[in-house]
């Protein structure tokens, strides 16, 4: 190689290597210092774009296990009110039984009736429960619904039991006759906002249909067709019997909360005012197959338990009011236990209510179920990105150090190198002598 003294073309070289090595001992540093491969779109623009997007994901799938947790706080204090209700439905009940035993004088109902009072009054405070300020239970979150009407269906009688069937020729749901006679009196109990009344008539050659028309002055009509449907839900689909046959159905007069029927009974008793135990067996197990409720537009709870847009579940609850239950009228009048009769018609009212109440516990307890497996799936889901993520963006510290250590070596070679390089010139100054 020629000497020459304008171009130094050894220590150019060297210095050049000095800058590589330079600039990747910052780069081994960075990633050491940062435990991290990728720092920036520069180190390797695909893998920092696609770790960006799992960091999204990460951080979403975070959020939506969070928001699962709040949605599952949210039904634990709903289920906590309606759990509260069931147990004072529980106490009610009992309450009315006792009332309902003649060993009772009326003061002693009326002593019941005050315990009652302040228990349907509770009753109002559980359904006022709020989460983070938004009520509950009151109504307010209810699912969208058409106006419903009470129908109560009576799975005892036998299957072809129609409006123009003859109370004498009633039948129990095995064939067997209920042998109730023409001397025989029927009576009717049933309760309308809030208010209980009482109807009886001899029972003669009168059918099921003008039976209960005429006893409940038209609040209650038995349907014209003997079938296993049993009218429409609130979203319009058709109900049918658990059994798939065909049963009796009443069906209120009027629809929505202020025109339900609460409680309904039936019974027979003889000329000499002995009852028959097993007509009324069959005739006193009407039971609500369609709840009476008022038209509402969709406010159930949306809870986004996804990443994506609409990945929600939305849990409508119901009112869980003395008035949506039955219990009390719009005027504030409460289920009365001030008589025998009155008593003994509260029992069905508040079977009615605690059907009511557990089947409003059932479908919160299951939205609760669901969202403890959505949790548990939204921190598996967050795990397995986190260990994509890690794949494309952490690095082999193992490695990294190797890297550094190598990359530090070669700087100090070429540290080392351009010093030499940059002596070579003086060669030429000997040339000069």
């Amino acid at each position: 190689m020629a000497m020459v003294v304008k171009n130094n073309m050894s220590a150019i070289n060297t210095l050049n290597t000095l800058n590589k090595n330079t600039n990747a001992l910052k780069k081994s540093l960075e990633k050491v210092s940062s435990g991290m491969k990728i720092n920036s779109a520069a180190d390797d623009a695909s893998g920092y774009a696609i770790s960006e997007r799992m960091r999204v994901q990460i951080r979403s799938l975070d959020q939506a296990n969070q928001n699962a947790q709040n949605g599952g706080s949210m039904m634990k204090v709903a289920e906590g009110a309606v759990s509260s209700t069931v147990e004072i439905l529980k106490t009610l009940k009992e309450k009315a039984v006792s009332a309902a035993n003649d060993t009772n004088t009326d003061a002693d109902r009326a002593t019941i009736q005050k315990e009652m009072d302040q228990s349907i009054d509770q009753i109002n405070d559980n359904a006022n429960v709020t989460f983070n300020g938004q009520y509950l239970v009151d109504g307010s979150h209810n699912k969208k619904t058409n106006q419903t009407t009470t129908a109560m269906t009576n799975q005892s009688l036998r299957t072809d039991t129609a409006t123009d069937t003859k109370l004498t020729d009633l039948r129990a749901r095995n064939g067997d006759k209920l042998n109730i006679h023409s001397t025989d009196t029927v009576t009717v109990s049933w309760v309308k906002d809030g208010k209980t009344y009482t109807s009886s008539m001899q029972v003669s050659t009168t059918d099921l249909g003008t039976a209960i028309s005429q006893l409940t002055t038209g609040a209650l009509t038995v349907n014209d067709t003997n079938t296993s449907k049993i009218g429409l839900d609130g979203n319009s689909n058709a109900v049918y019997t658990a059994s798939g046959e065909s049963a009796v159905t009443i069906t209120a007069k009027s629809g929505g909360i202020e025109g339900q029927i609460a409680g309904f009974t039936m019974y027979i008793t003889d000329n000499t005012g002995n009852v028959n135990k097993s007509a009324n067996a069959s005739l006193d197990a009407f039971s609500e197959s369609i709840r009476a409720q008022n038209k509402s537009e969709d406010n159930s709870i949306v809870l986004q338990i996804g990443t994506k847009a609409a990945q929600s579940i939305n849990v409508g609850l119901t009112d869980m009011k003395a008035t949506a239950l039955g219990l009390q009228g719009m005027d504030g009048s409460t289920l009365s236990v001030g008589n025998q009769e009155k008593a003994n018609a509260a029992i069905n009212a508040l079977d009615a209510a605690i059907q009511k109440a557990l089947d409003q516990q059932t479908s919160i307890g299951a939205a609760e179920s669901r969202l403890e497996y959505t949790q548990a799936n939204l921190t598996t889901a967050s795990e397995n990105v986190t260990s994509a993520e890690s794949v494309i963006r952490d690095a082999d510290m193992a490695k990294e150090m190797t890297n550094y250590t190598k990359n530090n070596v070669l700087l100090q070679a070429a540290q080392s190198m351009l010093s030499q390089a940059n002596q070579s010139s003086s060669n030429v100054l000997s040339l000069l002598q």
